[in-house]
């Protein structure tokens, strides 16, 4: 197998139990790759962050029928039937979700075109499954089911397909519901979780700066003792100068020293400000972060709202079924009563008939 495409996205899992929350499959970014294998003419995805695979437990074969979806600017997701779970995948901008999604369309579009031609090799080495369907078939097939009973010389009694109409767009109302409600959950569970891996890099980016901060100011305070015992030394040279003139090459060496510290002075005070420019970015985050956690919240309290009315549709839903069930057993109470009614008639008529012919 050879790659053709890599990039790097967090890696999601949708929950097997619930089918509604996403479960990170890795705690960082891992490399998500398209491979080709020529001997079996097939593609696949595979995702393997460090030396082992993430996601999923074995590669899987890219069919034409998957479609990866957008469902937010820097995350999508795709189903896989046979496995029957559904992947996402997280990005860190949207250009790189847009390279992915056209790669994928242009891999199902191989495997479609790779599918075509093996069906094509096949139904050349075998002919005998070119067989025409029977035409008389079609209007069997074109004509709806109708439920009748039949009486002996009566007309057929037909029943109306409008309840089974209702319940089926009922139930469809419902799965919209749920669907509208599950990917909002599912786009921003995914973006607090980008949000929390960046909030832990710059936790872990700001300890080590505060560190560093530290170091440098014990640094420095030891540079300034030195700068002050030079200059005391100095000091103490120039008085005595009368008596005890140094050279000009220590003078020279002292200079040079001082300039020295001077300099490494100013620029550990650059890194200092650097640093707190640092410290405002990271409230700027947190922030950020913050106000998404709120909207989470929200979120989620519609999404109990969402629930409620779903529940509340069920229970009418399920009212709506008992007195279908009724309605029916009503009715096929009456057709019974009918049947024996027709039956004693028909009894009637024959001994009629009888007592005519005598």
């Amino acid at each position: 197998e050879q790659p053709i495409f890599s990039c790097r996205a967090h890696v999601f899992q949708i929950d097997p139990a619930t089918k509604r929350n996403w479960i990170p499959a890795s705690k960082h970014a891992v490399t998500v790759s398209f491979f080709y294998d020529a001997t079996r003419n097939v593609y696949r995805i595979i995702s393997v962050g460090g030396t082992k695979a993430s996601f999923p437990t074995r590669p899987f074969t890219i069919t034409p029928n998957m479609t990866f979806t957008k469902t937010s600017q820097k995350f999508g997701q795709w189903a896989d039937s046979r496995a029957n779970t559904v992947y996402g995948l997280g990005f860190a901008s949207e250009q790189q979700l847009h390279q992915f999604s056209e790669r994928f369309k242009e891999v199902k579009e191989a495997a479609r075109l790779a599918r075509e031609k093996s069906q094509d090799k096949f139904e050349l080495t075998n002919p005998a499954l070119n067989i025409a369907a029977p035409q008389d078939l079609s209007e069997d097939l074109q004509s709806p089911p109708v439920l009748c009973v039949n009486g002996p010389g009566e007309d057929k009694l037909y029943r109306s397909q409008s309840a089974d109409i209702e319940l089926s767009s009922e139930k469809e109302r419902l799965k919209k519901m749920l669907s509208e409600g599950s990917i909002c959950e599912m786009n921003w569970e995914a973006e607090l979780f980008t949000l929390q891996d960046s909030n832990t890099k710059l936790v872990a980016a700001l300890h080590e700066a505060n560190a560093n901060v530290e170091e440098w100011k014990k640094q420095l305070a030891a540079y300034q003792d030195e700068t002050e015992r030079l200059r005391d030394q100095v000091a103490e040279l120039e008085a005595h100068s009368g008596k005890h003139r140094p050279g000009d090459i220590e003078k020279d060496e002292l200079a040079q020293s001082l300039e020295e510290l001077e300099s490494l002075l100013k620029a550990k005070d650059e890194e200092i400000q650097m640093l707190q420019s640092k410290k405002s970015d990271f409230h700027e985050l947190e922030q950020e972060r913050e106000e998404a956690i709120h909207r989470l919240q929200e979120l989620e309290v519609r999404n109990m709202e969402l629930e409620r009315r779903v529940q509340g549709a069920e229970q009418t839903l399920a009212s709506t079924l008992e007195e279908r069930v009724r309605a029916e057993s009503e009715l096929h109470r009456i057709i019974d009563i009918l049947d024996v009614k027709i039956f004693d008639l028909n009894d009637l008529r024959q001994s009629l008939t009888k007592l005519i012919d005598k």
